[in-house]
């Protein structure tokens, strides 16, 4: 194969990365905007992360009170909405392993281990956000618009980043077995 070839096929297999992303990506967004779904999946899941937040801040003497997805305390009270919950972070990442040309069970091993980064990235980020909330309420508007929702984002595109790069070099490791067979 010369290089002109070897570039088309680069480019091919990229748009076909691209297209089966994007579709699996409209896909997810349509599952979960489902009033069903939303309502007996994320809403459910939402509430999980409040009361583990609750849990957190507590412990660490920051006494709170939750009520479904909201977080109460006497001077603050934060409500956890999607978008808020890691899970449209998740949904990016599931649809980029599942676009890339890997096995199923790295895909699931990825997204599994994907998934759970950045649910702990997500408690962080709702416990730094409460306590900023009620220590430094004038740093919340910006904490959470501007530097959490864009670190949790970036979080998810370098774990598939760095889970691509490690499936590709696996794939280059075992190429040459292939070929001496």
């Amino acid at each position: 194969m010369n290089a002109a070839e070897g570039g088309r096929a680069a480019r091919k297999r990229s748009l076909a990365f691209l297209g089966r992303f994007l579709l699996l990506l409209l896909a997810f967004y349509v599952i979960v905007a489902s009033r069903p779904v939303n309502d007996h999946v994320i809403v459910p899941f939402t509430h999980g992360i409040a009361a583990a937040s609750a849990r957190i801040l507590t412990a660490l003497g920051e006494p709170v009170a939750v009520s479904g997805t909201e977080l109460r305390s006497d001077t603050f009270s934060v409500n956890i909405e999607n978008g808020c919950n890691g899970v449209e972070t998740a949904l990016l990442l599931a649809a980029a392993v599942l676009a890339f040309p890997a096995s199923w069970l790295p895909r699931l091993t990825g997204f599994l281990l994907g998934f759970a980064a950045i649910q702990l990235l997500n408690l962080v980020r709702v416990v730094s956000l409460v306590w900023i909330g009620r220590h430094r309420p004038a740093l919340f508007n910006s904490s959470h618009t501007v530097l959490w929702q864009s670190a949790v984002v970036l979080f998810g595109v370098l774990l598939f980043l760095f889970w691509a790069s490690r499936q590709t070099r696996r794939g280059r490791e075992e190429e040459p077995e292939k070929v001496r067979r």
